[in-house]
């Protein structure tokens, strides 16, 4: 049947605490909740309570208000998360839930659209940016093998998206038309909203290594067993960018992953690539793809601590004349930033050290509160401990299939520098 507002729940926020959601963050946090109006269950009229006591349902649909009554968005409800409100749209819930399966059909059609505009339809890319695309938790990566057949790899990482799962997974069939749908809700994120971990195929079974191609490189991906979502499409723009400047430089290649940047080099006509990884998995995974691209003669994988490697060529002599840092995230909250920076500044310090003169350093961080004024702040002090001088020559981010959503600062995380020491 049909919804009507009177069915849905109003949360009311504490005084002043709108502004943020206004300006276009999407979440609201338990503290920030005044009070909950809702009709009760055993039908004996409306209750206002603070949010201890209030019954409504996790999962239940709820539209949020300012203190002085202004509407502010419709949300699902979840008293299992410090985020206890993820809003999913400006619109009344009646509007939304009249039909959802249009609604996210519509969602998710816009976010297609939007990726048209600059990646073409054998490229891999991420469709769905939580939030940012305005389904909050729901990412959706898809890949397009050599083959051209179309696997979508989706996690439902809130309840806010786990709610319309089935209306989300039928429009991704009727506008992606994908090959095959794995879904890997594997992360810690689903604990958080008191959900259960899930992975499995949607459907039927299909490969999980798939051959991709990026920038004209051949890369292996195993959407099951590789990291987070099986591979780093933020980077794809970047490792192209990177690509133009190792013409016949010796290239050292960290973190590497699945050998993406090293390739890219290798495409790029660098006359020597060594990319190291300390997963013996990752580094098996870089071999199969050197041997994919014919760059067994220029391009090697080495399974070790990038730490103790830098450290070991340093001691050696070793020089590069281009040396790509690509770390994990060293920090995923804000209470260990300090730590962080001594790993960010270590490997940078120690990097700088084995360039050669008026080589090229690409420095990244993906971790979004080791925000921008600390990541450039760790390279200006990396440089002046290692007693060198460093010129900035880009500053880039995530490609356009990351958008950055303005009022959600979590949006834009990735941090990617091309320098030049001297």
């Amino acid at each position: 049947m049909p919804y009507t507002v009177a069915m849905f729940a109003r949360v009311f926020l504490k005084t002043k605490e709108e502004v943020e959601i206004q300006q276009g963050f999407p979440w609201v946090f338990d503290n920030e909740i005044s009070s909950v109006k809702y009709e009760a269950a055993d039908g004996s009229g409306v209750q206002q309570a603070a949010l201890p006591d209030c019954a409504v349902q996790n999962g239940s649909v709820v539209e949020v208000f300012a203190k002085g009554g202004a509407f502010l968005g419709t949300g699902i409800f979840n008293r299992a998360s410090k985020i206890t409100v993820r809003i999913i749209g400006r619109e009344h819930a009646d509007q939304i839930m009249q039909n959802p399966a249009e609604y996210y059909h519509k969602k998710i059609q816009d976010a297609y659209n939007l990726r048209k505009l600059h990646y073409s339809i054998h490229d891999s890319y991420r469709l769905i940016y939580g939030e940012a695309d305005f389904i909050p938790g729901l990412i959706v990566e898809r890949y397009v093998d050599v083959h051209k057949n179309v696997y979508l790899l989706v996690q439902f990482l809130s309840l806010s998206c786990e709610v319309f799962r089935k209306e989300i997974l039928s429009a991704l069939r009727k506008i992606i038309k994908p090959y095959g749908i794995y879904e890997k809700s594997d992360t810690s994120d689903r604990a958080k909203e008191g959900m259960a971990e899930r992975s499995s195929w949607d459907g039927e079974v299909r490969e999980s290594v798939i051959t991709i191609r990026e920038n004209e490189v051949e890369l292996k991906v195993d959407l099951i067993h590789g990291q987070k979502t099986g591979y780093f499409l933020d980077q794809k723009d970047n490792r192209a960018a990177v690509a133009k400047l190792c013409k016949g430089k010796r290239v050292l290649d960290t973190f590497t992953h699945t050998g993406a940047f090293g390739l890219n080099a290798v495409k790029g006509g660098a006359k020597e690539v060594i990319s190291v990884d300390v997963s013996p998995e990752a580094v098996e995974m870089v071999n199969r793809n050197i041997e994919r691209n014919h760059a067994q003669n220029r391009m090697k994988a080495v399974c070790a601590d990038v730490f103790d490697v830098l450290k070991a060529y340093e001691k050696s002599g070793e020089k590069f004349d281009v040396i790509i840092l690509d770390p994990p995230a060293f920090t995923k909250s804000a209470k260990n930033i300090e730590k962080a920076y001594g790993g960010y500044k270590e490997i940078n310090l120690r990097a700088m050290r084995l360039l050669t003169e008026n080589g090229i350093l690409v420095t990244c961080s993906c971790s979004y509160f080791f925000d921008a004024p600390h990541f450039y702040g760790m390279v200006m002090n990396a440089a002046s401990d290692s007693k060198k001088r460093v010129q900035i020559l880009e500053k880039r981010g995530a490609g356009p299939d990351h958008p950055v959503l303005a009022g959600y600062p979590k949006s834009e995380y990735l941090k990617c520098a091309i320098c030049r020491v001297l």
